[in-house]
């Protein structure tokens, strides 16, 4: 129904608009049109004040534009049935006469006054307003879209919120882009309506001399006073409208819902400014000569408004100091034991990055840093614990640390007033020269001043907060296994209880523990898979801990259910770059796995391992040149030790087993590997 109305009526209405201009309409018609006017213009005045930003009315432009126009048809209208039959309806007959009192010079002072407000103070200013706040708009864009574009990279926000944040920033520029255009329909209209009630006078004064032979005072009072009229009625919702033209361009965004919520709480925050008028109101209502009871009623008003005000400020403030912990000894008890406690994760700063996460200097780290946390969230399936962020005086300025369990598992620096450059050009652009501490490529810290040139040479050039967060993200994701604990393995499985107890049911009756679940998602982690898809692992595991609950085997059960998102990750365009092992080197090392407590291994000569890392990892460099990862597919028995073996070697070479393969990718065999050696 509402989109049948915004399809239809709407242009409905636009146009019988434009065809009230030529057609005459009844007078009892237009009484109720311009009633109907004057309501459109509260209702959108009231619409102005309720708002809370003003793009919640990004469509007043537009409505201004239809408004003006009714307004102007509704002259028209008015002026064709006064010139014709002297009389124009109801309404504007009660305006010329009981408004203004039937005195034509009365009504033209009032409309003339009308005029000068609307026109001299109103639009005027919302005009200027709107001006101003659409350069400013405009200037600000290439600002927020960097911000949003580092929020994106950092993992402050999402593609989905990106992409909101993205459309009310355009929005907001077309909006006042199109307020300053708008704030001229307004104007235009002041001017329209002195001409129009002009020439209503000259030509209702005509009409009733020449044509209709009427003494000059007769024809003033039939056809000057409904021309008055007219006009009045015109422009009261015209400078309704003009208010609301002001009242939109300067709404700035806060907290409260209206512009009188706004008006009300910021007033009385300002309670001794009242008592001081009440005082000043007292004082002038003792003065001699001085209409006492209007300045001392005026003072008493003010008196019991500030004291009112003033136990307001006192209560929201008792308020917030009860909220406020209270301040623990550092000697004590609780506060040691606070201190020797070794989080699981740690960002220590040196006092040169202090500024980051100081808000009221503009840092953003700590923004950042949770905005990391529901990323990796969302992307590997863990919560990550929460980063206790402190100040290392230890550390070198500009350094900062990340510690794992209380152990440094990263390092860095982020020196003040710079950016990092990374790319093509770093031979153009000033700076010191360093290492990207998450892929090792080589950089440059670069002046701010010269961020600008760094980025026309080709470089991809990064700020300090996205520095840190970036490596914090990539040490977490790396130490991932070490950072879930068994807490938070079962916080999982209780989210569980609500949408899948029959998993959990199962669990039991297999006997499958929380440390079997711990190890096996720790393990999952730590080779790179997430663990979103938890049911799945739990039925895969719980199956497989019914014959055996070898930690390895319920390992291998899990990552077989996961194949295809294993593989899926790893693929390009469909297709995966395998690297396969010699059958007869697999079947060597086939016979070569062994097992211990510690899980299976392989017991091969160190020449043969040390051969195959470097044959692998050569291979692999090869395939990531070409823009894709490389994978190694092996036996199903093979690639746990295999795994092992390589992860010093070839961090980067992910092995996977032949079952693991995905349907939905094609495999292309990118090199085979075929070193010799005789297993101990």
């Amino acid at each position: 129904m509402r989109s049948r109305t915004g399809l239809i009526g709407v242009p409905a209405a636009v146009i019988a608009i434009v065809v009230m201009l030529v057609v005459p309409m009844p007078s009892v018609v237009l009484d109720v049109l311009i009633s109907a006017n004057i309501s459109a213009a509260v209702i959108i005045l009231l619409m102005t004040m309720h708002v809370k930003k003003p793009l919640d009315f990004s469509v007043f432009p537009s409505i201004l534009l239809v408004a003006t126009l009714f307004r102007l048809a509704l002259n028209v209208s008015a002026t064709r049935l006064v010139l014709l039959h002297g009389y124009a309806g109801a309404v504007i007959s009660s305006f010329g006469n009981f408004v203004v009192g039937g005195q034509i010079v009365v009504g033209l002072v009032v409309f003339l006054i009308l005029i000068v407000i609307q026109f001299v103070v109103v639009t005027n200013g919302a005009g200027r307003v709107a001006e101003v706040a659409a350069r400013f708009t405009l200037d600000a864009m290439p600002g927020k879209q960097m911000a949003l574009d580092a929020d994106l990279n950092s993992g402050v926000i999402d593609q989905a919120e990106a992409g909101r944040r993205r459309r009310e920033i355009a929005d907001e520029a077309d909006f006042y882009g199109a307020m300053d255009g708008a704030s001229k329909f307004v104007r235009g209209d002041a001017i329209a309506a002195i001409v129009i009630t002009a020439i209503n006078l000259i030509g209702g004064l005509t009409v009733g001399i020449v044509q209709q032979h009427l003494s000059l005072s007769e024809a003033v009072h039939r056809y000057s006073l409904l021309s008055v009229g007219d006009g009045l009625v015109s422009q009261i919702p015209a400078l309704l409208l003009s208010i609301s033209t002001g009242l939109i361009v300067t709404r700035a965004a806060t907290d409260e819902d209206d512009f009188g919520s706004d008006v009300i709480s910021q007033v009385l925050r300002q309670h001794r400014a009242i008592t001081v008028a009440a005082g000043a109101m007292g004082l002038l209502g003792i003065v001699p000569g001085l209409p006492h009871f209007a300045f001392l009623a005026v003072a008493f008003v003010l008196f019991l408004l500030s004291r009112r005000a003033s136990a307001s400020v006192r209560e929201s403030t008792g308020a917030a100091e009860s909220s406020v912990p209270a301040v623990i000894d550092p000697d004590s008890p609780q506060a040691l034991a606070a201190d020797m406690k070794v989080e699981p994760l740690e960002l220590e700063i040196g006092t040169n990055l202090i500024d980051l996460v100081d808000t009221t200097r503009g840092g953003d780290l700590l923004e950042r840093v949770k905005g990391l946390r529901r990323k990796l969230a969302l992307e590997r399936g863990m919560i990550i614990p929460s980063v206790r962020t402190r100040d290392n005086v230890t550390l070198e300025p500009d350094s900062y640390s990340i510690r794992i369990n209380g152990v440094e598992a990263a390092a860095g620096s982020a020196p003040p007033g710079r950016f990092l450059a990374i790319g093509e050009g770093l031979e153009l652009v000033p700076g010191e020269p360093c290492t990207e501490p998450v892929f090792g490529l080589a950089a440059k810290w670069v002046p701010s001043e010269a961020r600008q040139q760094a980025l026309v040479a080709g470089a991809t050039v990064i700020d300090r907060s996205s520095v840190i967060t970036t490596h914090l993200g990539e040490i977490c994701v790396r130490y991932a296994g070490r950072l879930l604990s068994a807490q938070q393995v079962r916080q999982l499985l209780d989210r569980l209880k609500a949408t899948d107890p029959a998993i959990l049911d199962e669990m039991a009756t297999a006997q499958l523990t929380l440390t079997d679940v711990h190890r096996v998602l720790c393990s999952l982690l730590d080779e790179g898979v997430a663990i979103r898809d938890l049911v799945r692992i739990l039925e895969a595991v719980t199956v497989k801990a019914r014959v055996s609950r070898d930690p390895e085997g319920l390992l291998e059960a899990a990552r077989q259910v996961l194949g295809p998102a294993i593989t899926a990750q790893h693929a390009k365009d469909g297709t995966i770059a395998a690297i396969t092992l010699d059958a007869l080197l697999e079947r060597q090392l086939l016979e070569a796995v062994r097992t211990s407590d510690q899980g299976p291994y392989l017991a091969v000569d160190a020449q043969l391992a040390e051969a195959l890392v470097r044959e692998v990892q050569a291979m692999a460099t090869q395939v990531e040149e070409t823009g894709r990862d490389a994978v190694l597919v092996c036996a199903s028995r093979l690639r746990l030790p295999l795994q092992q073996l390589t992860a010093v070697g070839a961090r980067r070479v992910t092995v996977l087993s032949v079952n693991e393969l995905g349907p939905q990718v094609r495999v292309e065999r990118v090199g085979v590997v075929n070193v010799t050696a005789a297993p101990v």
